[in-house]
């Protein structure tokens, strides 16, 4: 592993950086987030139009760069140094990628180059109480995370050359804004049920999408309700599948959920990064019987701790980034190790900044929300490790023979 930058990556993350130190202050992250998108549609203009952030992992031929997948995920650490409230997540990590694997020629040429352009917004319509175990990222996602055939999540329905869905999605990442969902439905029945991926435009006749309260509002949520709407199949449809046949879905939504566990990884690590250099700041700052208290050894020796728990995460994200392109699956062990530290970087940032840290209203607690947010929806971190453990078979008992 080359543990050096290229010239275009430093140029990449140096743009970025200074973009979004202009424009994602505290009070900008609030007040776009606040907002009915969840976002500010002004800076994912300028994140598309200046910087081909939506295109960055894209092949050329469909309007984007050309780049690996590490490209996208160093990218998304600057992004969550500031927290920047934009689709990029749902849209480059989780949809496109699966619209690249699984989709035809023509549904990828209609969709992608307005995907890299910025143009067009999406999100993978997964429960999301589910949405870890259907990315692979806690456990097999052979189960019946999408309704199993029965009741629950969303079913679909094959009748007169068209497909329709009936049923319903919550915890949904930018599902209330994004201008296509690629929604995950059961079909077949009970003794023949598959799961599928379909594509549903924003504005489909019988598709209600509500904006979802959540914990962390910088990761915006909808619930999804499906009333016989109709739907585009994702890819080739088989014609006679086999009994538990996914038409190859289940195998490429692992695939996808380990690319985006190493971007959330590098992603958390900038925030972790960057909530620990605003708490160094402070205690250098703040006086307590006449010295800062960042000069007291008790303080010192809590960030240090810091410190260390931040980098040993930014050296395990960046090689799950590295390691992506060449077929290693290591990102859920990454991602756990990112989000066990920042969750301790946010929580020593709330108590380090004393009695306004405990209040809603101190910048702390937006990376104290992401942190616990992101562990609902991508953990927790003991399951994450647990999978990457049973994978690796450190669990099975093995005969020594002497």
């Amino acid at each position: 592993m080359d543990a050096g930058f290229t010239a275009e990556q430093d140029d990449i993350r140096r743009t970025l950086r200074e973009l979004l130190r202009k424009r994602c202050g505290p009070g900008e992250v609030r007040a776009a987030a606040d907002g009915p998108a969840g976002h500010d549609p002004g800076l994912w203009e300028a994140l598309a139009a200046r910087l081909g952030l939506p295109g960055l992992a894209l092949p050329e031929r469909y309007g984007g760069a050309g780049c690996p997948a590490t490209d996208l995920a160093l990218a998304c650490e600057e992004a969550g140094r500031f927290l920047a409230p934009t689709p990029l997540l749902a849209t480059a990590a989780l949809a496109a990628p699966l619209l690249l694997a699984l989709g035809t020629e023509d549904q990828r040429a209609g969709l992608l180059p307005r995907i890299a352009a910025g143009e067009l917004t999406a999100a993978l319509a997964v429960p999301g109480a589910a949405l870890a175990t259907a990315l692979a990222l806690t456990g097999p996602n052979g189960g019946d995370w999408a309704g199993g055939g029965r009741a629950g999540g969303v079913q679909a329905r094959h009748a007169d050359g068209r497909w329709r869905l009936y049923g319903e999605v919550d915890q949904v990442l930018d599902g209330h804004s994004a201008g296509l969902l690629v929604v995950a439905a059961h079909t077949g029945g009970f003794a023949r049920s598959r799961t599928l991926l379909f594509l549903v435009p924003g504005d489909a006749a019988g598709l209600v999408r509500v904006r979802q309260t959540t914990l962390d509002a910088t990761r915006p949520q909808g619930r999804l309700q499906l009333r016989e709407v109709e739907a585009e199949l994702l890819g080739e449809e088989r014609q006679r599948p086999e009994p538990g046949d996914q038409g190859g879905v289940l195998p490429v939504l692992a695939a996808v959920g380990d690319t985006a566990a190493a971007v959330l990884a590098c992603e958390a690590v900038g925030a972790a990064d960057r909530v620990l250099e605003r708490t160094v700041e402070h205690v250098g700052r703040r006086e307590q019987f006449g010295r800062p208290i960042g000069s007291f050894q008790a303080v010192k020796h809590r960030l240090a701790d810091v410190y260390v728990q931040v980098q040993a995460a930014r050296s395990a994200a960046y090689y799950a980034a590295w390691a992506t392109a060449r077929g290693e699956r290591v990102g859920g062990l990454a991602l756990a190790q990112a989000l066990q530290a920042l969750r301790t970087a946010a929580a020593e940032a709330v108590q380090l900044h004393g009695g306004i840290g405990f209040t809603w209203e101190h910048e702390a607690h937006l990376y104290f929300k992401r942190a616990t947010g992101d562990e609902l929806l991508f953990g927790p971190v003991h399951r994450l490790r647990e999978h990457a453990a049973r994978t690796a078979r450190l669990f099975e008992r093995r005969e020594v023979t002497v």
